[in-house]
Parts: structure tokens; sequence; C-alpha cells
């Protein structure tokens, strides 16, 4: 067991995703509350170093809060155009702006200028590059589709620990998840699972060292989409913190498949 291990999580890159930021808000309300009756908890809080970005797009998330209740990017300027915002997930210099980002700045998917163009991706990329060395796990949490994707999202190909990742992680994660309410997640590589995209977080991160790079696309399948209701908020929450805690629990255990 390794003291100075890490494992990263971010919440809220996609403005309009509410569910998202509100259980990274669960995830620190339940481990800080928790820790001295949990023994699990605490036994990872006390070999774990956990970094928590609650909401990594701020200024969108406002706005679909103020203005456009489904706004996705970031809210930067464009020179030429009179759209506003990028991506953030097709911003990181990983394939930047290949298959599944535009280059056009209105549309969704765009990609940026240039990658890292966004300062809420460059400001990550860089705590991420200096800290490399220590993570083991990098979790990104989006909504919706109750999936659980790894690498790569870039291109159909296998990762190298791909026996790890799943057997030991993405199986437990998902059957952690469903024993709290019954809810079923799929899991598999970003590409084939979701679909194809260039400059994601994950892929970013895996290429940079990090082994077990994941993103959750929480509740639901699409009856409620980004809008899901407020009695779903604590269930999504509970059923997400099993998951995430089966995840951590195997970076104290090793892998060798």
């Amino acid at each position: 067991m390794h003291l100075n291990w890490a494992m990263w999580m971010d919440c809220g890159v996609h403005a309009r995703e509410w569910i998202s930021p509100a259980f990274c808000q669960w995830f620190v309300r339940e481990a800080l509350g928790s820790y001295q009756h949990d023994s699990t908890m605490r036994r990872l809080m006390n070999h774990l170093r956990i970094f928590v970005m609650p909401v990594f797009n701020v200024d969108g998330y406002h706005y679909s809060w103020k203005t456009d209740r489904f706004w996705r990017k970031t809210r930067s300027k464009n020179a030429k155009y009179h759209c506003r915002g990028v991506d953030a997930n097709r911003n990181w210099k990983v394939k930047w702006c290949d298959e599944g980002a535009s280059r056009h700045p209105c549309d969704d998917t765009y990609c940026g200028p240039f990658p890292e163009s966004e300062p809420e991706v460059r400001a990550a990329a860089r705590f991420l590059r200096k800290n490399r060395k220590r993570l083991q796990a990098y979790i990104s949490i989006h909504a919706y589709a109750q999936m659980l994707l790894y690498p790569y999202s870039y291109k159909y190909a296998t990762i190298p620990n791909f026996n790890c990742v799943v057997s030991v992680w993405s199986q437990n994660a998902v059957t952690a998840l469903y024993s709290a309410h019954g809810v079923r997640y799929r899991y598999g590589p970003a590409s084939t699972t979701l679909y194809v995209s260039s400059g994601s977080s994950i892929d970013w991160a895996y290429r940079h060292g990090v082994p077990y790079a994941f993103a959750f696309e929480l509740r639901d399948t699409g009856h409620y989409g980004f809008l899901l209701p407020e009695a779903l908020i604590t269930p999504t929450c509970t059923e997400t913190m099993r998951a995430v805690r089966s995840i951590a629990l195997g970076l104290l255990r090793k892998c060798t498949s």
C-alpha cells in the first residue's frame, strides 16, 4: 500500500449536467461526515489523497442556472463569432479536434482554438501534470446515460491494462452501484460504449500515466435527461458513492493481470 497515492475526481465539466456537481458535493460531505464511524471510508481517507473539483466549469454552470438551462460549454469569448464557449471535454491535448469534435465555435462540441485554450482545462491539466507521479485514478462525473466509461475515447482499441480495469474496477463498481437501488449501468471503452470523441480528459489522463481513468454518465437513460428531478438526487448520489468507493478501494489492492 502506497501512502502517497492519490485520486482525482471532477464534476460539472458540462454546465447542464446538474447532477454531476451535486454528486461531488455529496461525496465530500459523506466522506467527511462518515470518517469517524465508517471504517472503510476512514481507511480510504488515511491511505489516499483525494482531490475533488466540485464544479469544473463554473461560468458555464452559473449560466445554465441564470440564462440557458441546457448550456453545455464554457463561456469564453470568440473574436470572430458571436458564439461563446468551448466544450471542456474536447479541449485536452490528446488527439485534439479529431473525430467527435467540431472546429466551429457555435457547435456544442467545439474543441477550441487550440488545446488547453480554456483556463479551466489549463489549470486542471497543470495540477494533474504536477501530481501525476502519485495519481493512480482519475474520475470525471457526467450525465446522462447510466454508463461507466474508460479509455479510449478517440479510437477503437484495447488499453494495455484492460483486464485490471474491467475485472477489478469496472465490474466491481457497477455491481456496488446496483446494490443500492437496482439501477443497471453499462461499462466499457468510451468509443464503443458511448461514442468516439477526441480531446477528452480520460484519454489525456491515461496518456499521462494515470492507470485508471474513468468517466461516469449518471442517471438516467433519457426519460428525464438533464432535467433529473430533485427526488432522484439522493438515490443517484448514494449509488454513485458506492461505485466511487469501490474504485478507490481497488487502488489499495494490487492488480497484476
